[in-house]
């Protein structure tokens, strides 16, 4: 091969047991764009149903039966997408377009998301584009109140496909809809049924739009700029000194410790408040820190943003845009997923290092007074 390959978009598609995630894949299988797609299956036992169902050729579907994706057979995703690469670049295997990994049902799919992220090698020959949550329309409200996995498969989706509508109540449809929306109100919503969800664009749903080649960081980020519900809401809470505003989705009413929420700061950052906010949330708090996506200003060279994404302790290495996606609108926008952590306190820790903490909340301060001894993340 001449050159470098092009760094090659890995999608995620889960849901939960029964929810329908193969009968979707081999839909999407067969439309044409995604010819050069690798699809890594997971199934638990040492015989495979889904592998049997999958109607691609067995070039080109790669299967770990062995264990569960998310923890077991963690080290050989790493050592596949490894070989996979070497393929490429030895001319083994023609270069892919794209890789899609379905986990088994009972994945968290966190450990499956740090894969991608957080291994150096991996990282600098494939991105993580976006998950697709794949949820059933008869029993997937039940589901997500009985399973915390299924929970967490919706919170941190990209995108959220109902399968089976066809059977499921309008009564059925609409609870799940309100499920669905307070969980994750930033994802789109489509009916697996209809045509589009059997289209290769479900899949694209990352920071770089495919036909362009260029960020698209309103889709990517799912923000207050390019989201697609109505009922996400702006709020301003005075901090007019800071030159920020938040942007809150809660979901009590379902008795959920899940937020999604976003920050947004007018101002360019400094380069070593910024690395201290991110490593002592993630230290600190990982666990707690479903997903999170950034667009950061940073004051060394404010022309030029940092991409920041990470899933719990693990993150991609910063990644410097050529340019503002949008020139007229250079705010930073970081939008997180947090499970059991406090949206207040999180704001309140960003204040510490970018501005004056609020006096009702001396605890961020405090926090920032003793800073814990973790690897930097360099901007």
């Amino acid at each position: 091969m001449n050159g470098p390959l092009p760094v090659v978009p890995v999608s995620i598609l889960t849901g939960f047991l029964g929810a329908g995630k193969t009968t979707l894949l081999n839909r999407l299988l067969k439309d044409p764009q995604l010819a050069d797609t690798a699809v890594i299956i997971n199934e638990f036992g040492d015989v495979s149903i889904d592998h049997l169902l999958v109607e691609a050729s067995s070039d080109g579907v790669i299967e770990l039966s062995d264990g569960c994706l998310c923890c077991t057979v963690r080290g050989e995703l790493v050592d596949t997408l490894a070989d996979l690469m070497d393929r490429m670049q030895t001319g083994r295997v023609k270069p892919l377009k794209r890789v899609v990994i379905e986990t088994t049902g009972l994945a968290d799919p966190a450990p499956v998301l740090q894969s991608v992220l957080g291994n150096p090698v991996i990282a600098q020959n494939f991105r993580l584009d976006g998950v697709v949550t794949v949820v059933d329309a008869v029993n997937g409200a039940q589901t997500i109140a009985s399973h915390v996995e299924a929970l967490k498969q919706v919170a941190v989706a990209d995108r959220l496909v109902i399968s089976k509508t066809g059977l499921a109540s309008k009564e059925q449809l609409s609870a799940l809809h309100d499920v669905l929306m307070d969980l994750n109100p930033r994802a789109p919503i489509i009916d697996g049924d209809r045509e589009e969800a059997g289209r290769a664009e479900l899949f694209a749903c990352g920071l770089y739009d495919p036909s362009t080649k260029l960020a698209d960081v309103g889709r990517w980020l799912q923000d207050e700029a390019g989201g697609t519900h109505d009922h996400d809401h702006d709020h301003h809470h005075g901090h007019d000194d800071h030159g920020h505003h938040h942007h809150h989705h809660d979901i009590n009413r379902h008795g959920s410790d899940i937020r999604s929420f976003s920050i947004v700061h007018d101002k360019p950052i400094e380069p070593m408040a910024l690395e201290m906010f991110i490593d002592l949330l993630r230290s600190a708090h990982g666990e707690k820190l479903l997903r999170m996506k950034a667009i950061v200003a940073v004051a060394d060279w404010p022309e030029r943003p940092v991409v920041l994404h990470g899933v719990q302790t693990v993150f991609h290495a910063p990644e410097r845009l050529a340019a503002w996606p949008d020139p007229a609108d250079r705010r930073t926008r970081m939008v997180l997923i947090t499970k059991g952590l406090d949206e207040a306190f999180v704001r309140d820790l960003f204040d510490a290092f970018t501005g004056k903490p609020r006096v009702d909340r001396p605890d961020a301060q405090a926090l920032t007074d003793n800073p814990l001894a973790v690897p930097g993340m360099k901007f």
